[in-house]
C-alpha cells in the first residue's frame, strides 16, 4: 500500500518565547530597593555589598544607592584563586 495513514507532523510553531536576560541597570545609574540589577542563567556577575541573589540566579538591590561593578579576586576551596565581575550598590 503506497499511501499515509496519518500526517501532518511538522516541526513549527514550538518555540519558547524569550527570557529577557542581561543587565538592566548599569554602573553609575541610580537604584532603589528591590530593583532587579541583572537577570541571568548561573553567576556569570556575583552579589557584592547591598545586592542580594535569588532563586534564579537574579540580582537585585536590598538598598538605595548607585551601582558600582567591579573585579575582585576569589578564592575556591580548592585554593584556585579566579577573578570574578561583583556588582554593589555603594
Amino acid at each position: 500500500m503506497a499511501h499515509r495513514k496519518a500526517g501532518g507532523s511538522t516541526t513549527l510553531g514550538r518555540d519558547s518565547n524569550p527570557k529577557y536576560l542581561g543587565v538592566k541597570l548599569y554602573a553609575g545609574q541610580k537604584v532603589e530597593k528591590g530593583q532587579i540589577i541583572i537577570r541571568q542563567r548561573g553567576t556569570k556577575f556575583h552579589p557584592g555589598l547591598n545586592v542580594a541573589k535569588g532563586a534564579d540566579d537574579t540580582l537585585y538591590s536590598v538598598a538605595n544607592g548607585v551601582i558600582a561593578f567591579k573585579d575582585t579576586k576569589k578564592t575556591s576551596f580548592t585554593g584556585k584563586r579566579k577573578i570574578v565581575k561583583t556588582v554593589s550598590v555603594v
